[in-house]
């Protein structure tokens, strides 16, 4: 029989499974504009659009609801040249995602003609604009430049709270609003940040079989920080 001397539970390795759907998709100043515009398609002033974010932003759970809607497909760029473009074009609707990490160039530019062709929406995601790429194939660029450009900035206090309630309900725990006003006002200030920090409270939370308090969260946010020079 397994088990601890001390009788801390040992945490297991369970993942989360996340509301995705748009619904679930938390609305605020930094992602509102550009969670507007995914809702308008198929008005697009393009069918091509560039949605560019930080990591853990949510580019990626605002376009697996777009596709959805859409009955399209997602494709990581990276898998992109193992796609077939036609197939994909006649999806209606393709998110191509962090395209800035892969280089997929030829296989992008099949896909752009082959959705013109079938009067196809494509969606591409990225952590930067076009100026942070790598170099990339001149008419690759020059559609991206052409279509509509949508971004999402760092949370805001606002945003951050929600999306640390939201993470919390995901692992089905109770978190206590003064405990989330702690974290919002010392964490990092960006949602993959938050991603870790729930994760490390959950796991610390299980391992002590402790509820989520502000001395937990202090604790898990202290031994977060990196550790300073000496």
């Amino acid at each position: 029989m397994s088990g601890r001397r001390d009788g801390r539970q040992l945490p297991l390795a369970l993942e989360p499974v996340p509301a995705l759907g748009r619904e679930d998709f938390l609305v605020g100043a930094p992602n509102r504009t550009a969670a507007e515009a995914i809702d308008r398609w198929p008005d697009w002033p393009s069918p091509l659009a560039l949605l560019v974010g930080p990591p853990g932003s949510g580019k990626s759970h605002l376009a697996g609801a777009w596709a959805a809607r859409a009955d399209g497909r997602v494709v990581a760029a990276a898998d992109l040249a193992a796609e077939d473009p036609i197939a994909l074009a006649r999806r209606r609707a393709v998110a191509v995602e962090d395209a800035d990490r892969a280089v997929a160039d030829v296989a992008l530019f099949h896909l752009l003609n082959a959705a013109q062709a079938e009067g196809a929406s494509v969606l591409v995601t990225a952590r930067g604009g076009l100026d942070t790429w790598r170099p990339m194939l001149p008419d690759v660029e020059s559609r991206l430049r052409a279509g509509l450009r949508l971004a999402i900035a760092e949370p805001d206090d606002e945003l951050l709270a929600k999306v640390l309630i939201k993470l919390f309900a995901d692992r089905q725990l109770a978190a206590d609003p003064a405990v989330v006003d702690y974290l919002v006002t010392r964490m990092e200030r960006s949602l993959a940040a938050a991603n870790a920090l729930v994760a490390a409270i959950d796991s610390a939370a299980l391992a002590g079989r402790r509820a989520v308090t502000r001395p937990l969260a202090a604790a898990v946010l202290e031994a977060a920080r990196p550790a300073e020079d000496g």
